[in-house]
C-alpha cells in the first residue's frame, strides 16, 4: 500500500472559513471592528480571532502578516489556537519567515494543551523530519493523542504508519480499522485510503464495487489520486459493479463524529473487521453452501468473498450437535457433491481447501492435503474423522474431499494443545478432525428443497490438480461481523 503523510487540512480553520463566508459584508466588517477593539485591550481569544480575520479576509483584507502579529500576541499569552495557526504560518512561509523548527515550536505547545489539529500537525513533522528529528515513534504518538479526540486527519496518518510499518508494526488490517473510521465521517483521503484497500486487497478482501464507492466519494471532495483510480478502476469492472459502487456511494451518509468525547463512539466498529473468519463450501448451483456453526451461527451479519467479490448469506439452519450450518448466497455458483462417509477407509486422502490466518497468511486459498488417521475422533467420537491434513484457524468449515473430489467430511477442529500437554505431557503434532459428511447428509434430509439439488458425485479418476481447482472454485472466505 503506497501511502505518504501529508498535511491533510487546518481542520479549526477551514471550519471557520465556512462561516465567515457566508456572512454579509457589512456585518462582517462590524464584527471585525467589534474584535478589533477587544483585541487591542490585551484579550487573547479576540486577538486569536483577529489573527484569522486578517488571515482569511473577513470584514477585512486579507494580509497574513498582521493575522501573523495577532497569532502571536495570543500565543504568547497561551491560547492553544493561536499557537496551532502560528505554528501553521511559519510551516507555510506566510506572514513570517519560513521557518520550520519554529512552527514545530508553536505545534508543541498547542498540542501539550491538546489541541488535535496541532497533534496531528506535530506528528507530521516528526514523521518527516520537517524542523525536528525524524522520530517516527513520536509521530505515532502524537498522531494517537488526537485520535482519542476522533479527529479524523490522526486516524488517517495513524492507518498510514500501520500501513506502511513506520512507528508501529506493520498491520493491514490496524490500517484498515483506521482508514474506514475517517472515511465514514466524510474524511476524503480516508475514503481514498479505504477505497485503495478494497481495490488491491491489503488487510481486507478484494471488493471491485467498495473500491468504487470509497473512490467516488474521495473523487467527489477533490481528492485528484481518487480521481485517476476512479479511471484505472472502471476499466476493470463490470456493469453490475459498477451500477452497485455507484449505488453505495449515492446512498452514503457520513457518520457523525462528537470529536469532544475522549471515547470512541461504537457505532459502526462491527463493520471495520470481521469477528470471526472461517472458510465454507457451495453444495448447490444456486447458492446453498455449508460451514460450521461456530464460524456461523443463527442471527450472524455474514458475508462471503467469491471470485466475484463479496456478497451477503443469510443462515438458514444450524446443527449445534455436530457443529454445521447452512446457508444462502444469491447466485450461481460451482458446488460440489457430497457423499456417504460409511464407506471411507483409514489412509484415504483427505484433502481441503481454505483460508487459514487471513491476517497472517493472507486470502488466497491455501491447500492442505493428508489422510485419514482414524475413522473416530477425539475419545472415540464416532461423528468426527482423524486426519493429517495439516490445518490452522480459518480452515473452520472447509469441504474435506477424497481423491475424486466429493466430501467426506467437514473440517471442524484441532486437537487442543493444552488438553494434550496436560493429559500427556507432550504436545500434539497435526492432530485435526473433520465431521463425517454422512452427518451433513442426515442435516441436509432435514432441508427437503436442498437434498433435492445436492449434486451426483464424482464416480471417475481425476487427476489431483484438477480436483483441487474444483475444490478451489466452490470454496468461499466467510466473514463474520
Amino acid at each position: 500500500m503506497k501511502a505518504c503523510l501529508t498535511a491533510l487540512c487546518v481542520c479549526a480553520a477551514s471550519l471557520l472559513f465556512e462561516a465567515l463566508a457566508v456572512e454579509p459584508e457589512k456585518d462582517a466588517r462590524k464584527d471585525f471592528l467589534e474584535i478589533k477593539a477587544k483585541a487591542e485591550t490585551g484579550d487573547a481569544e479576540s486577538q486569536m480571532k483577529l489573527g484569522l480575520k486578517f488571515d482569511l479576509g473577513s470584514g477585512v483584507k486579507t494580509d497574513k502578516a498582521e493575522a501573523a502579529k495577532w497569532y502571536r500576541k495570543a500565543a504568547e499569552q497561551g491560547n492553544a489556537d493561536a499557537q496551532y495557526f502560528l505554528g501553521s504560518m511559519y510551516a507555510a512561509g506566510q506572514g513570517v519567515q519560513k521557518d520550520e523548527a519554529e512552527a514545530v515550536k508553536w505545534y508543541r505547545k498547542a498540542a501539550e494543551q491538546g489541541n488535535a489539529a496541532a497533534q496531528v500537525h506535530l506528528g507530521i513533522m516528526y514523521a518527516n523530519g520537517r524542523g525536528v528529528p525524524r522520530d517516527e515513534f513520536e509521530a505515532v504518538k502524537w498522531f494517537r493523542k488526537a485520535v482519542e479526540k476522533e479527529n479524523a486527519d490522526a486516524q488517517v496518518n495513524l492507518g498510514v504508519m500501520y500501513a506502511n510499518g513506520r512507528g508501529v508494526p506493520k498491520d493491514a488490517f490496524e490500517a484498515v480499522k483506521w482508514f474506514r473510521k475517517a472515511a465514514e465521517v466524510g474524511n476524503p483521503m480516508g475514503q481514498y485510503h479505504l477505497g485503495n484497500v478494497f481495490a488491491n486487497g491489503l488487510g481486507m478482501p478484494k471488493d471491485d464495487a467498495e473500491a468504487y464507492k470509497w473512490l467516488l466519494l474521495a473523487g467527489a471532495q477533490g481528492v485528484e489520486e481518487a480521481k485517476r483510480a476512479i479511471l484505472f478502476l472502471e476499466g476493470t469492472l463490470s456493469p453490475n459493479q459498477r451500477a452497485e459502487g455507484q449505488r453505495m456511494a449515492r446512498e452514503f451518509k457520513p457518520r457523525q463524529s462528537h470529536q469532544a468525547d475522549s471515547t470512541l463512539p461504537r457505532e459502526g466498529i462491527a463493520q471495520s473487521r470481521p469477528q470471526s473468519s472461517g472458510t465454507g463450501f457451495f453444495i448447490t448451483d444456486d447458492g446453498y453452501f455449508i460451514t460450521n456453526q461456530h464460524v456461523a451461527d443463527e442471527g450472524s451479519t455474514v458475508r462471503l468473498v467469491t471470485a466475484a467479490g463479496s456478497i451477503a448469506a443469510k443462515v438458514v439452519k444450524v446443527d449445534k450437535a455436530n457443529d454445521l450450518a447452512l446457508l444462502k448466497a444469491e447466485g450461481r455458483f460451482t458446488a460440489l457433491p457430497v457423499i456417504t462417509s460409511r464407506g471411507v477407509r483409514l489412509g484415504a486422502t483427505a484433502a481441503t481447501v481454505g483460508f487459514p490466518n487471513t491476517g497472517l497468511q493472507g486470502f488466497a486459498p491455501k491447500l492442505a492435503k493428508g489422510e485419514v488417521a482414524s475413522l473416530a475422533g477425539v475419545q472415540d467420537d464416532a461423528r468426527h474423522f482423524q486426519i493429517s491434513a495439516p490445518i490452522q484457524p480459518g480452515n473452520s468449515g472447509g469441504a474435506q474431499v477424497d481423491e475424486r473430489g466429493n466430501v467426506i467430511g467437514v473440517v471442524v477442529a484441532k486437537l487442543s494443545q493444552r488438553a494434550a500437554l496436560a493429559t500427556s505431557g507432550a504436545l500434539a503434532e497435526n492432530v485435526n478432525y473433520a465431521v463425517k459428511s454422512s452427518y451433513l447428509l442426515s442435516f441436509l434430509e432435514s432441508v427437503p428443497e436442498v437434498a433435492a439439488k445436492l449434486k451426483e458425485a464424482h464416480t471417475k479418476e481425476r487427476k489431483f490438480e484438477d480436483v483441487v481447482k474444483s475444490v478451489e472454485q466452490a470454496t468461499v472466505l466467510v466473514l463474520v461481523y
